[in-house]
């Protein structure tokens, strides 16, 4: 009975200790003692600032004061923040640090901004920085100016700087104090940024000459000041990008592998060649400068000049052309916008690891099955177990434990891979009991992707290592991303939308967004005239409409097509040749060529656009999907329906780079990936990426919709383009309309400026009036109209511009001179 009390009694207490611990831990309770934190500072630093103009007032109040003279009301104290405030700048300027009290101010500010978490700061370097600010500005303060205010109210260095310089002058002597704080200043430029380092040995070290020949080089070997800062940010930026968590299990060994090992020698030629000194052979051409200078042989040199006239022209010489000067300034989003998550670092659970491999182990013995050794590596989601079965095992025997495995450790999505590509191992992924989030902020700041020299990097999340997964779409060159409602298919999207948004400038990337739901990628909208791409005629650059989906494919068609017209006149195979040749001026442009920004087109819910609209909206993806990746228009559809009827034969042969979420069945992972699998994972971002042989497993990075409209806002609020880029016009069967039911009698009054622009151009095009007279897009159809029933156009030519059928503005003139009788 006495030891049940005891128990009830210990119980009490642990609850107690949990919740005070839990207390302290609350955002809630974080969020308030920050924001103490920066009232008390503002409170401090009126304190401070008021003691400057009414400290000589208060001097004698606070030296000669009577007991409880200051809780009274008529204290007669005139600093601004009161007589606590008056008590606190006189103890802490006067009698402490001086005027460097104010860095308790700044670090106070700090710790209340991290804990309201409206910045991102850390705590420990800006204490270091704070603290040895705060001694040594004290110090010199002190040092400078002892003696100087022996009249004054004020102390710029306070007693301690007083106190400490003097007792270091009688130590060390004036110089040795001058150059202790120069030092120790040195010492913390250095502990700031190790750039100090390479400052202070160009200074020790100048070199005349060269400088004088980098002032004779300057004009050409210069780059330009932004390069130079560009550079400099990026060597100072922090990746955050941690390595793969591995655990190695120690399992027992017979001794005759350990005697095996003690027998092993290396190879003492390998010693040998890694320790002999290189030659350094010496040039021959100096020996023979030197003989050469000896020897008085006559001078000889070639002429190599040749005339002006015979010399090729090769006309100006023109900087290279910059596609981002048309909004030169743009700024990419900054990682400020995305959210942090705390448990985003690699965290290791040895107890639970240690578990899982006994457990592993205890079910293969249970069968017969020995294994040799065994490594975990810890990722987000999933922990993967390399087992080394010994010899005789068979793989297929390993394989078929998968059930009793699952059973054993009470997990959800076992999976085993037998064997594991390239490697002699065989793996079993097991779901970790505490999952953790991957943020997208952490993949897009890691070195991985800031570096990438990728056309189109899509950052996707983190493999079972904990290293980033990133793909090229420019190389995939289509993505099929289906899944099971829920699993994880529009986070994904998002993901693939914004790491392309943090990579790529407006005038580089078009997109083509279809939104059957209308509301999963309205978040979108804004970015229109910087990033969407929509028809001529069309109201939202979100394409909602069934009927505007089959004309945006067409007219990305014709897109397609004019695009491989260019490249076959400048002799290009692809896009990135053909811009390279645009941007060193190889191609001119009133021959029709252009800069080609890339296009990626974005499909969701691809199984109610095939209900719906059936082959009107396979054929035109397929052709995309088959001709496309040439001439940088790229496709990406998803949908949660992965059927066969959905998910034709045709449209998996054209998307290699399939992305499968949790899937319900079997089969539905066999029609996504030819292979099983998908129906194993656990859901919430857990996936498989396809492009190749094997399948890699990713937990997706997770990017929530406020980041989504942070980061859409931002780019909103600058500078855009006039209008989205507008595609090529698409004319239906069914919206042709014949020319003989235009009305010549009420001719637009736009109609003769229309006549004259489309002469001088030469080029019968609807879209060119629409931009040139600003009107929509019905009314410029309707002045196309009127122009090839006076006879000055041709009539339509498909993808073509409609032909002039007016020489010049002379014959012009005739024509609507005839109209006018």
């Amino acid at each position: 009975m006495a030891k049940k009390k005891s128990d009830k009694e210990t119980e009490p207490k642990k609850v107690s200790t949990k919740r005070f611990s839990a207390f302290f831990k609350n955002e809630t309770t974080h969020f308030v003692i920050g924001l103490i934190s920066v009232i008390f500072a503002v409170y401090l630093l009126l304190a401070f600032t008021s003691f400057f103009f009414t400290g000589a007032a208060d001097q004698s109040i606070l030296d000669n004061q009577q007991p409880g003279e200051l809780m009274q009301t008529a204290n007669h104290v005139k600093n601004y923040a009161g007589a606590r405030g008056a008590q606190l700048a006189e103890f802490l300027i006067n009698e402490c640090f001086g005027l460097a009290a104010y860095f308790i101010i700044l670090f106070l500010a700090v710790v209340g901004m991290k804990l309201m978490r409206a910045y991102q700061f850390r705590i420990w370097k800006w204490f270091m920085s704070c603290s040895i600010l705060l001694i040594w500005f004290s110090i010199t303060l002190g040092f400078i100016f002892d003696g100087t205010f022996g009249d004054s109210f004020i102390y710029p260095g306070g007693l301690h700087g007083h106190n400490v310089s003097n007792w270091l002058i009688s130590q060390i002597g004036i110089p040795g104090l001058g150059l202790l704080l120069f030092i120790a200043a040195l010492l913390f430029f250095i502990y700031l940024s190790n750039e100090t380092i390479l400052v202070i040995r160009k200074a020790l070290r100048p070199n005349f000459k060269r400088k004088k020949k980098e002032e004779q080089t300057a004009p050409t070997a210069k780059e330009s000041p932004v390069k130079e800062t560009f550079r400099k940010e990026e060597a100072k930026k922090e990746f955050s990008n941690p390595g793969p968590a591995i655990v190695d299990f120690e399992l027992e060994q017979p001794a005759k592998n350990e005697e095996d090992a003690e027998e092993q020698v290396p190879f003492p030629f390998e010693n040998e060649q890694a320790t002999e000194p290189e030659m350094v052979q010496e040039p021959a051409y100096a020996n023979e400068e030197e003989e050469a200078e000896n020897t008085d042989e006559p001078d000889f040199s070639i002429s190599e000049e040749t005339n002006e006239e015979d010399e090729a022209y090769k006309g100006p010489v023109l900087p290279p052309y910059n596609p981002r000067l048309d909004l030169e300034n743009y700024k990419f989003p900054s990682l400020d916008l995305l959210n942090e998550y705390e448990d985003d670092g690699p965290n290791i659970d040895m107890e639970e690891q240690n578990a899982n491999k006994d457990r592993i182990i205890k079910v293969l013995r249970s069968f017969g099955i020995e294994i040799s050794s065994i490594k975990a590596s810890v990722g987000p989601t999933i922990t993967l177990y390399e087992i080394t079965p010994a010899e005789g095992v068979r793989i297929s025997k390993i394989r078929n434990l998968e059930d009793d495995i699952a059973l054993s450790l009470s997990a959800l999505g076992i999976r085993i891979i037998a064997p594991i590509p390239g490697k002699g191992t065989i793996g079993i992924e097991v779901p970790n009991a505490n999952p953790r989030i991957v943020p997208m902020k952490s993949i897009l700041n890691s070195k991985k992707f800031q570096e990438t020299t990728y056309e189109l990097p899509v950052a996707l999340g983190k493999t079972i290592t904990n290293e980033v997964f990133m793909v090229d779409l420019a190389k995939a060159p289509h993505m099929l991303v289906a899944g099971a409602t829920g699993q994880g298919k529009s986070v994904g999207l998002n993901a693939i939308v914004t790491s392309l948004l943090y990579k790529k400038h407006p005038a580089e990337l078009k997109f083509v967004i279809v939104d059957p739901k209308k509301v999963e990628f309205a978040i979108y909208a804004p970015i229109e005239k910087h990033f969407l791409a929509k028809l001529p005629d069309g109201e939202d650059a979100i394409i909602t409409d069934v009927t505007k989906v089959v004309q945006t494919l067409n007219s990305l068609c014709i897109e397609m097509d004019s695009r491989y017209d260019l490249l076959r006149k400048a002799g290009c195979r692809n896009i990135k040749e053909y811009n390279a040749k645009f941007i060193n001026r190889q191609l001119n442009p009133e021959k029709g060529h252009r800069f080609m920004p890339y296009i990626v087109i974005i499909i969701d819910e691809f199984g109610d656009l095939i209900m719906t609209a059936g082959k009107e909206v396979e054929l035109p993806i397929c052709r995309i999907a088959q001709l496309a990746r040439a001439v940088g228009i790229h496709a990406i559809i998803a949908t949660q329906r992965p059927t066969t009827n959905i998910i034709t034969g045709t449209i998996k042969a054209n998307f290699p780079a399939r992305v499968a979420f949790r899937v319900a069945a079997m089969m539905d992972s066999r029609t996504i990936l030819d292979r099983s699998g998908a129906q194993q994972l656990i859901g919430k971002g857990d996936m498989l990426y396809l492009q190749g042989n094997d399948p890699v497993r990713v937990q997706c990075a997770f990017v929530d919709t406020p980041e989504v409209e942070k980061i859409a806002n931002y780019i909103s609020k600058q500078q855009g383009y006039t209008t989205a880029f507008m595609l090529p016009e698409y004319v239906g069967e069914e919206s042709e309309s014949s020319v003989g039911e235009v009305d010549m009698n009420r001719l637009d009054p736009m109609f003769e400026d229309a006549a004259r622009l489309v002469v001088i151009h030469q080029q019968g095009s609807t879209s060119l009036i629409q931009r040139k007279f600003s009107i929509g897009y019905n009314r410029a159809g309707r002045i196309m109209d009127q122009l090839e029933k006076a006879g000055i156009v041709g009539p339509t030519q498909g993808s073509k511009a409609r032909d002039v059928l007016c020489m010049d503005e002379t014959d012009l003139e005739m024509k609507l001179n005839n109209l006018q009788l």
